[in-house]
């Protein structure tokens, strides 16, 4: 598994960020029996401003969120609830999922006010957005239900509870 990291905020260096977004990205691949030695995710940790500017750009909405996601691929499932299609590799046997941004005083904010561990919220918030990458989406009310399903399960296995 490669994830290019690139730090814009220096407060993510208060969290193990490379090996916490890792663990995350590798449970989620493995728990969907995808092979993590071939997958590469791009990852920027920033602040409120910068994920404000991106989610302008790419979704018409100036405010700051969370985690924004850019998919290398549509795999979304063409039914509700369906699983998406699986990542296939390059020629050269590679899968470039796409990239990822996460926003350190929304995370850092969510987390206080939910009462939960920095680092709970953020793994949480890695899986989402890996989960996004793959195909996976909360727009239709059966993809919802299957993406926290899948949420869920994931978490579990890395010691996060329950996040809903």
């Amino acid at each position: 598994m490669i994830i290019d990291l690139t730090l814009e905020e220096q407060r993510w260096t208060t969290l193990d960020l490379a090996e916490l977004a890792d663990d995350a990205a590798c449970a989620t691949l493995a728990h969907l029996g995808i092979d993590t030695r071939a997958c590469e995710i791009s990852l920027l940790a920033c602040d409120d401003a910068r994920i404000t500017a991106l989610n302008a750009g790419f979704r018409d909405r100036a405010r700051a969120t969370n985690v924004l996601s850019w998919p290398s691929g549509d795999l979304a499932a063409q039914t509700a609830g369906g699983a998406p299609s699986p990542p296939e590799p390059d020629f050269t046997g590679e899968m470039a999922l796409g990239d990822i941004a996460i926003a350190w005083e929304t995370c850092e904010r969510e987390a206080q006010d939910a009462g939960k561990e920095m680092g709970d919220h953020v793994t949480h918030l890695v899986v989402h957005g890996v989960l996004h990458l793959l195909g996976y989406d909360h727009i239709r009310d059966p993809d919802a239900t299957l993406m926290m399903k899948k949420e869920v399960e994931i978490l579990g296995k890395l010691g996060v509870d329950d996040p809903y």
